[in-house]
């Protein structure tokens, strides 16, 4: 073996391939005895943790020993206590004994155990990987199938069409895997965040996903982050991740949940606590007594909306209730080690946490948040007179559950319970009851034990295992665009037009169980804690508290084989993408830059308010361009707000005097070479991770975006493709701005981690102003900026440069 263990990340494929045998998918049973027989030279128990594999489609070993290892390093280093997310970040460190760390300002290096891509965001990632010109994947990674199939008429149905409009796409991804080392979960498998949590998560494992929700696997005790392709192309080819050290917001939770209060609540709480920028910058580490009495699967909902608030992850310490999720999927040695590891996989008693909000489960009201925004947070007690006085239509339309937040086997339990009782009474839903299983584990499962039939008899659909409506993939009939109405989910996320492309549908975020019960009384001023119903008999009764089992009693049905390995050689794998294609498109290097100051760029529009990702690159009916930069980009915000004329998708060309859509005014620039930036509100970029959010304006001419505050992945997903993001020194500087001012930005042949950025104002009457801007950008990321991008740095240092 030409290469010693000390430089080996154990639980990764981090050793370089030699000639005769690649390590990744074509490892021999010879290599891995020797890397065992390395770790009994560590320790007996560190044997042990090798012996087990970190899912059964790896053969990589759980890593526990060697973050033991690192851990020590560290916590000698600080010479303190350290919360659960210090202790799995900082363990995974690409030199624990010389990185620098402090919280909020320090870059870390990082060697994450996994990488994980959704089908929209898995294109344009493998299309990087695969212009980067590397053999093979250096770390297990998945694929996962469940973002382009959309709702129609139900499960079947959707995904055998599905299946036939993204027969393209579908076969890139298959065989891109193929080649790449890549495992490639099909459609119809379930939404990625089920998957991981059901496959691959487990406690103390740091994994990046191209899906901002992928902090779910957080509530099996992993520190999940969710990131653009270009970080997943960075895992994927063996170089260190690079993450602002983060705070850490503790959230210490006592008592017991009772009555219709659901771990949904719990972050519905917090969302309210915090808004939508309250975690940027940190992970949240829920600790306390109340964890214990908190299913696995309600603290992966948690984790999962935790996205909501712009947190980097967030997490709970290993428990019972995650050692019996463990056993309950079939991860008993899995559920062992971590047993012997909890030191590792629980907070220290005096962690110090940036922040602490202490919640009390006994008194913790259920919630629905909404309309517009995951923040507005509305006790269900107080909902109905909220909504009158806003004038939110109080008629419900739709109510909708599952997706990747609520979609557990104890979530269809729980709504299966009201069902029921309501179905005694002679009660169906008043309006039309669509349920989208997580996983074809869960949807089997509630098939075999006949909850599926149950919410079927109430007047449910059942959907595919996928997205669909949360992401904008519903083919909605009811009602027409621009019509004002209201729908009740159980998702994460109710931007506006989010889940049909209407403006005017006001849609609440809340648990399934109140989805379920606000679905039978039709009306968004419907208490089930306090009002009653009438029967079909006439009679008045009140709901029950909901109940149901935590985990299935018979064990989970995994249904259909839905998974593809990838083979130990896939050299020889054709991968197509057609030069014709509308649906993939090869991608181009960005250029160079110039090395000159980026002087006189037009404002291509000063954005007004909220302008998340959705705002930037639309989803919806253009989740089939996601493998194409060129088609993709003519959603480029065409849904934000111009600050101008308060209109969407109507900018003034500044060259021509034109009015017209915001894509095509861009077009025009690039075409007459001129440069453009773009102007924004806080928390800018706020939302999913798709990067078509920084390549699209990148692609069209763009160079620098300047705002207020940015959200944390979209901020790194601009410097990647080598954007400069940008922030006002001063905030009130977003007011000096006019939309036909010209922006310089000099100096920056002298840009430098922490300095400035001079920023010139010229205005149309000849008047200049002078303001300043900050960036985050470290002395690597601004190499980026000069390369042009990440991936063409990446093509620099291998060619020697």
């Amino acid at each position: 073996m030409p290469h010693t263990l000390a430089p080996v990340r154990v639980g990764s494929v981090g050793l370089k391939p030699t000639k005769k045998v690649p390590l990744k998918g074509g490892r021999t049973k010879t290599i891995l005895l020797e890397i065992q027989q390395r770790c009994f030279s560590v320790s007996p128990l560190a044997a042990a943790a090798a012996q087990v594999a970190m899912s059964k489609f790896d053969k990589a070993p759980l890593p526990y020993e060697k973050l033991t290892q690192n851990i020590e390093i560290i916590k000698k280093r600080l010479g303190r206590d350290l919360t659960l997310s210090e202790k799995v970040l900082y363990s995974h460190l690409d030199d624990p004994k010389g990185q620098e760390v402090e919280r909020g300002t320090s870059y870390l290096r990082l060697r994450p155990d996994r990488v994980a891509m959704q089908d929209a965001t898995a294109q344009m990632a493998m299309l990087q990987f695969i212009s980067s010109g590397l053999p093979r994947v250096a770390v297990p990674s998945t694929i996962h199938c469940d973002h382009l199939i959309e709702a129609q008429v139900g499960g079947d149905k959707d995904l055998a069409r599905a299946k036939d409009l993204n027969k393209e796409v579908y076969n890139f991804l298959q065989t891109a895997g193929a080649k790449y080392g890549v495992g490639f979960w099909k459609p119809g498998s379930g939404i990625i965040h089920q998957i991981i949590l059901e496959n691959y998560a487990f406690p103390g494992l740091l994994m990046i996903g191209t899906d901002s929700h992928t902090p779910n696997g957080g509530g099996l005790g992993g520190l999940c982050i969710g990131v653009g392709g270009a970080d997943a192309v960075d895992v994927m080819a063996d170089i260190p991740w690079e993450l602002k050290c983060p705070k850490v917001i503790g959230v210490k939770l006592t008592g017991k949940m009772k009555g219709w209060t659901s771990p949904k609540d719990i972050i519905l709480k917090v969302a309210g606590i915090l808004t939508v920028k309250g975690g940027t910058g940190a992970i949240v580490e829920y600790h306390g007594p109340g964890v214990d009495h908190i299913s696995c699967t309600g603290m992966a909902t948690i984790c999962n909306m935790g996205a909501e608030i712009g947190a980097t992850t967030s997490v709970f310490p290993y428990n019972s209730r995650m050692e019996a999720y463990l056993k309950s999927t079939g991860r008993d040695s899995i559920a062992a080690a971590a047993n012997k590891y909890k030191h590792l996989l629980t907070p220290d008693a005096k962690a110090p946490y940036d922040q602490l909000i202490e919640i009390d489960l006994s008194t913790l009201e259920p919630h629905v948040n909404g309309p517009f925004t995951p923040d507005l947070a509305n006790p269900i007690s107080k909902l109905g007179a909220e909504a009158k006085k806003n004038d939110w239509p109080l008629d419900i339309r739709v109510g909708l559950i599952g997706s990747c937040t609520n979609s557990s086997y104890e979530d269809m339990g729980r709504c299966a319970s009201i069902v029921k009782e309501a179905l005694g009474h002679g009660l169906k839903s008043k309006i039309p009851f669509n349920v989208t299983p997580g996983s074809e584990q869960v949807r089997a499962t509630i098939e075999r034990d006949g909850i599926a039939q149950t919410l079927r008899d109430f007047g449910g659909t059942v959907l595919a295992n996928a997205c669909g409506p949360c992401i904008g993939q519903w083919d909605r009939k009811d009602v027409k665009k621009g019509e004002k109405n209201t729908i009740v989910t159980s998702y994460n996320r109710n931007f506006t037009g989010r889940n049909d492309a209407n403006p005017a549908t006001h849609c609440f975020v809340t648990s399934p169980e109140l989805v379920t019960a606000l679905s039978i009384a039709g009306r968004l001023d419907f208490n089930p804690l306090a009002d009653e119903l009438t029967g079909k008999d006439g009679k008045k009764f009140r709901l029950s508290d909901p109940f149901a089992d935590e985990l299935p009693s018979k064990g989970f049905d995994p249904g259909q084989d839905t998974y593809e390995h990838p083979p130990a050689d896939g050299s020889k794998v054709k991968v197509d993408v057609s030069p014709s294609s509308e649906r993939l498109q090869l991608l181009q290097p960005f250029d160079k830059w110039n090395g000159k100051d980026l002087e006189d760029m037009t404002i291509l529009i000063k954005v007004k308010g909220k302008c998340t990702t959705d705002h930037i690159s639309a989803a919806g009916p253009w989740l089939k361009y996601r493998g194409h930069l060129d088609n993709i980009s003519n959603n480029m915000f065409i849904t934000a707000t111009n600050a101008e004329n308060g209109e969407l998708n109507k900018v003034k060309n500044q060259v021509t005097g034109e009015w017209g859509p915001v894509p095509a005014t861009a077009r025009a620039y690039k075409a007459a070479k001129v440069a453009w930036c773009v102007v924004g509100d806080e928390n800018y970029g706020e939302g999913s991770s798709r990067e078509h959010a920084a390549l699209e304006p990148r692609h069209l001419g763009g160079r620098a975006i300047i705002v207020k505050s940015f959200a944390r992945i979209h901020e790194t997903n601009l410097k990647k493709q080598g954007l400069l993001p940008l922030t006002f020194a001063n905030a009130a500087d977003y007011d000096k701005i006019k939309p036909d001012d010209k922006i310089s930005l000099l100096g920056l042949k002298n840009l430098a981690p922490g300095k400035q950025v001079d920023c010139e104002i010229k205005h149309k009457d000849g008047s200049t102003e002078r303001i300043k801007l900050n960036h985050s950008m470290n002395e690597q990321q601004i190499s980026w900026f000069r390369a042009g991008s990440a991936l063409n740095r990446m093509k620099e240092i291998a060619a020697g440069k």
